[in-house]
């Protein structure tokens, strides 16, 4: 059989790496307009902070190794057009020029996504900079070095590590957000509320709830002008969300309304023949039980393994995402799975949730420190549809035993019973899960 792939960070690299352990006689050949594979963006504040040992170790694989495994790796090759009829891509060699013809039998897109970069009057200036790719790190890691001054744009995941390591390192920072908290999406106010502390004990200025107008050159410098105020800094880093790279399938594949394409449980797209997977596709969101958009690095190395184990024929079922995640923000880790309230509202859903602060570990032991717990669920069915944790104890993992009880639908009645351990280095007799769940079931009992 004969494969084409389009595209190789996450999602790609893995439905080769899949597709050629299963059937390694198979025809793969791999697109790339880029000279790497795999990198792991997520590290890039990491980075920027040196807080990594290798950065070449930030890919977790190759174009040799994929070579290796009997892959036809085609760097710095773009694919200009898809021809599903005929079952033939466009392809431009960047390097000579050259343009020439591949059909295939399967063709698997994974185009990724590309940062949002709205028309906003000087945003081309050469002081604003982007952060998403192995290109924007290594131009990043450089700048940060010689900078006093830098304003950040976006308050998700990636603008907040950036500002955060950029604090850390001894930068003047100002961080702005359209979004009125810190992680808007990511964590409701009780917890986003805490952590922007952290960001204004060590000086980070918080423009929250203004929208950037303009940037304008002063010399040496940039100002970042919002509907609020002006920030003069060195740099200006535009982190302000990412949409889905999918120009190629416009008008030849269905997609949802921002232009991610829609695919079935095994990862086909609206011809049996071509799958899509990572950021340029949709999600199966089990809180909602319906198809959203959710570019995380794990949904899409899910998805690649899915294209490889069904790419001969339909064989093993998406079983959909809880958008589990997780940050360590000044020392401090925020950890989440499935809904916000905020989030279950913008979807149109009813939910309740609660609160609960209590110690990791007894008081008995020589330390301990708080954990702040959050559970949302759904009034009706008592359903878990969400929840979240926050300490400056490692308590990332609560957020893999709250995907598992969302993945199988427990109620918050399920987890305040669930065995979990007890031993007095590690928890409490109740673990904090547990714990939560039985606030909520308490909240729930009330409202009778």
């Amino acid at each position: 059989m004969k494969i084409s792939i389009i595209g190789a960070t996450h999602a790609g690299t893995f439905a080769t790496m899949q597709i050629l352990k299963d059937h390694p006689d198979y025809d793969v050949t791999v697109f790339e307009r880029n000279d790497n594979v795999s990198f792991l963006s997520c590290g890039i504040a990491l980075w920027v902070g040196n807080h990594i040992a290798d950065p070449n170790k930030m890919f977790y694989s190759s174009p040799k190794e994929l070579e290796k495994i009997g892959a036809h790796m085609k760097m710095q090759h773009e694919v200009l057009n898809i021809d599903p009829n005929a079952k033939q891509l466009k392809v431009k060699d960047l390097n000579s020029g050259k343009e020439f013809v591949q059909d295939y039998d399967k063709l698997i897109i994974t185009t990724g996504s590309l940062p949002v970069v709205p028309p906003i009057k000087g945003i081309d200036n050469p002081k604003v900079y982007l952060c998403k790719d192995y290109g924007d790190a290594q131009v990043l890691r450089e700048k940060f070095a010689g900078i006093e001054k830098a304003v950040i744009i976006g308050a998700g995941y990636i603008g907040a590590e950036l500002s955060e390591q950029a604090t850390t390192a001894g930068k003047d920072v100002t961080l702005i957000d359209a979004f009125p908290r810190v992680l808007y999406k990511n964590f409701d106010k009780e917890i986003s509320d805490r952590i922007e502390q952290e960001y204004r004990d060590p000086g980070t200025k918080l423009a929250l709830g203004q929208k950037v107008q303009s940037f304008e050159d002063a010399g040496d410098q940039v100002i970042v002008k919002t509907d609020k105020g002006e920030y003069e800094a060195d740099i200006a880093v535009w982190c302000a969300g990412f949409k889905p790279n999918t120009k190629l399938a416009e008008g030849k594949l269905d997609m949802l309304p921002n232009k991610a394409i829609r695919t079935n449980e095994y990862m086909q797209t609206s011809d049996p023949d071509i799958y899509a997977a990572g950021d340029a596709t949709n999600v199966h969101y089990n809180p909602t039980g319906k198809a959203d958009y959710i570019p995380l690095a794990t949904n899409a190395i899910h998805q690649g393994i899915l294209i490889g184990q069904n790419i001969d024929k339909p064989t093993v079922k998406y079983m959909g995402t809880q958008a589990t995640s997780a940050v360590e923000l000044f020392g401090t880790c925020m950890a989440a799975s499935g809904l916000t309230v905020e989030g279950a509202e913008a979807r149109g859903l009813t939910v309740d949730s609660v609160t609960t602060e209590e110690n990791y570990r007894p008081e008995f032991m020589l330390t301990t420190t708080p954990v702040v717990s959050r559970l949302v669920w759904d009034p009706a069915t008592h359903r878990i549809l969400g929840g979240a944790v926050y300490s400056k104890h490692d308590v990332s993992q609560s957020a893999n035993v709250l995907s598992l009880a969302i993945q199988n639908k427990m109620t918050i009645e399920d987890l305040a019973g669930v065995d979990m351990l007890f031993q007095p280095n590690f928890d409490q007799p109740l673990n904090w899960l547990n714990k939560v769940a039985m606030a909520a079931v308490d909240k729930a009992n009330e409202t009778k």
